[in-house]
């Protein structure tokens, strides 16, 4: 990603969090706040590395592990 993507990604929230600054309490701010953040924190992620799936406990790997390739120590 480079320099001018993740401004432009930023900034594609910024009337969201410009909007912010007419909240009266400071609790209700930064929890809108997070989530925008969080929002515009996936999206710089997901360009980055590609589309995040959609079961967090798969596992991505293709080593296949057989039984006879761990050694078996005694203890």
């Amino acid at each position: 990603m480079t320099k001018e993507q993740l401004i432009e990604a930023v900034s594609a929230h910024y009337d969201e969090l410009n909007a912010l600054n007419k909240t009266d309490s400071f609790y209700d701010y930064e929890n809108d706040f997070i989530k925008i953040w969080k929002k515009a924190g996936r999206e710089v992620f997901e360009k980055n590395l590609g589309e995040l799936p959609g079961d967090r406990r798969k596992k991505n790997s293709n080593r296949v592990w057989r039984g006879d390739d761990i050694q078996k120590t005694s203890l």
